[in-house]
């Protein structure tokens, strides 16, 4: 692959990821039970609240480790879509009366498609254990 394009793809794993991660992190530092509350007053089941926080904070780790990023894009993109579905579409692209719109959630939602169709192997996990699976079967041909 090109290396402009990988150094691209590294850029947009590590800053979704961290972004994820971040917003996971507050879920639980917040209180995860503030969470349940507030999936429960926009008529999402509470427990959701449990799986987007951990998808979020243990996703954004794995991503930013470059650990099963398309896999994580996708669960990423999901939630993007969840929440702009369940929350702030009613509120506009840009926001109404103060309030935030959902351009923030679309970026995201366009990162993490990006990275589930891409991936990004530049300084990541993925690669160094695939780098790994394929010395081993060099050495079991042999």
């Amino acid at each position: 692959m090109n290396k402009k394009y990988e150094i691209g793809a590294l850029i947009l794993r590590l800053i979704t990821g961290f972004t994820f991660f971040l917003h996971g992190l507050s879920k639980f530092q917040g209180g995860i039970e503030n969470t349940v509350g507030f999936f429960s007053s926009v008529g999402i089941p509470g427990f959701l609240a449990y799986i987007v926080a951990i998808i979020e904070l243990a996703g954004g780790a794995l991503m930013i480790l470059g650990l099963g990023t398309r896999i994580i894009g996708v669960l990423f993109a999901v939630v993007m879509l969840g929440a702009i579905f369940t929350v702030k579409l009613s509120a506009g692209f840009m926001g109404t009366d103060g309030g935030a719109g959902y351009e923030f959630d679309v970026a995201l939602l366009a990162m993490s498609v990006s990275l589930a169709l891409s991936g990004s192997s530049m300084l990541s996990l993925d690669r160094l254990f695939r780098a790994k699976q394929q010395e081993d079967l060099s050495e079991k041909l042999s």
